[in-house]
């Protein structure tokens, strides 16, 4: 049994190219079963997202199950051979594990510590096991690989410390706010990363949400995704009052909230603290503003500073990842050359038991007088015998060593087990 992993991502093949071989829709179950009817192919799984398509196999050759493949992208999705040549990687054996663990790690992800990716792989995986695509190895492969990220998320911190701009803003919010349920929260212009923060605002409690757009029917269409109010743009220093949190990015050339009208809104505010985010290039709020008492201001150099201590803080506990990894590499190795010796115990126990009965048979046809006491303690003390000479081949089958291929073949040879050899499962 052998596991190849074929596939191209974000790091070998440019956007253009992993459009043109997403597997959506429909396309992901005739892929699948196209991919079942190639020769020498027993299981596969087939993962899809926008930054990797990846497809997990298990082959008796792993050369020509690449070769295969490839011809396979040609073909199912009408792309030229030449636009594979660098994109397309195969791992095997080991280096497969390793590569589909890294993937429900995060680790091979454009954000490492990311969450969707293990989401993902779960799903690829319940669509294959629904269409019956898988077997033994890859269930087995699939299910470490989850158990895999899980005891990386629990032993490590790498899904920690924000590292985009909107979530790291959020953070921030956190730290000075501490809890954001009950805030009110203003968004300033509807740039996407400005959105994106507001999403963040909102699924850490958040509700109050108001939209101030220049273009009004914009802003309602905002307003009405986040189940909040709009507002004509030229109103929203009137609705800083009532406002604890403000992220501005409207696009203007110049400054739109200026320390003067700040002064006055937080002497009505009564002091209450303020958190504004200016991630607008050029900044559309007076820096000066930073200067007053309870306004915390933060632009988008604060937040890319905050978010590459925390690219560093995660590159750390990276490290710490792989190392589980690479443990977990190791018991799924064990498991595989247990695997590759059952069909080799199998038949050296029938090889035993064909050996039991023929003997017994000749033993009682030469003394057919004997009576049914007699002939249970012969078939017991036969049953006994036999066990006991097969138990050393079948526990150094069974245990984990670096020569095992040998030894399987040794035993082959020496019990005459060719051609009684065949896989199970």
């Amino acid at each position: 049994m052998k596991i190849a992993v074929v596939g191209l991502n974000h790091k070998t093949a440019d956007v253009e190219l992993r459009e043109k071989l997403a597997f959506n829709g429909p396309k992901l179950e005739e892929g699948l079963q196209k991919i079942r009817e190639i020769p020498g192919i027993r299981e596969t799984v087939i993962i899809s997202t926008c930054n990797r398509v990846e497809i997990y196999l298990q082959v008796q050759d792993v050369e020509k199950a690449y070769a295969d493949m490839k011809d396979f992208f040609v073909l199912f999705f009408d792309v030229r051979r030449d636009s594979l040549d660098t994109a397309l990687y195969l791992h095997k054996d080991m280096a497969a594990v390793k590569h589909i663990f890294r993937v429900a790690s995060s680790l091979d992800s454009m954000v490492v510590g990311e969450p969707q990716i293990l989401g993902q792989l779960k799903d690829a995986f319940d669509f294959a096991l629904e269409k019956k695509a898988t077997g033994v190895l890859l269930n087995r492969l699939l299910k470490k690989s989850i158990s895999v990220a899980k005891r990386v998320r629990t032993e490590t911190r790498i899904a920690e410390n924000a590292v985009s701009i909107s979530f790291a803003a959020v953070e921030l919010a956190k730290k000075i706010f501490t809890d954001l349920a009950g805030k009110s929260f203003m968004l300033l212009g509807a740039g996407e990363m400005a959105e994106l923060a507001a999403k963040h605002m909102m699924n850490n409690g958040v509700q109050d949400i108001i939209v101030a757009n220049r273009t009004y029917e914009r802003g309602c269409e905002l307003s009405r995704e986040f189940n909040g109010r709009a507002i004509r743009f030229e109103d929203f220093p009137a609705e800083l009052v009532h406002t604890d949190i403000v992220i501005c990015s409207t696009g203007a050339s110049t400054f739109v909230l200026h320390k003067e009208h700040m002064q006055k809104v937080m002497k009505e505010r009564k002091q209450k603290p303020v958190f504004i985010i200016d991630i607008s290039v050029p900044r559309n709020v007076d820096p000066g503003i930073n200067d007053m008492d309870n306004v915390y201001l933060y632009d988008v150099d604060d937040l890319q500073g905050v978010v590459e201590s925390n690219i560093s803080e995660r590159q750390k506990e990276a490290a710490k990842a792989e190392a589980i990894v690479e443990d977990e590499i190791e018991t799924f190795r064990r498991w595989m050359m247990t695997l590759n010796s059952v069909p080799t115990v199998i038949a050296l126990r029938e090889r035993a038991e064909t050996i039991r009965k023929d003997e017994l048979e000749r033993f009682f046809n030469r003394f057919p007088s004997l009576g049914e006491k007699e002939r249970k303690a012969i078939e017991g003390m036969a049953g006994a015998i036999i066990n006991k000479l097969i138990h050393a081949p079948t526990v150094a089958l069974k245990n984990d060593a670096e020569d095992k291929d040998v030894l399987i073949a040794l035993i082959k040879r020496l019990y005459d087990l060719n051609g009684e050899d065949h896989e199970k499962g």
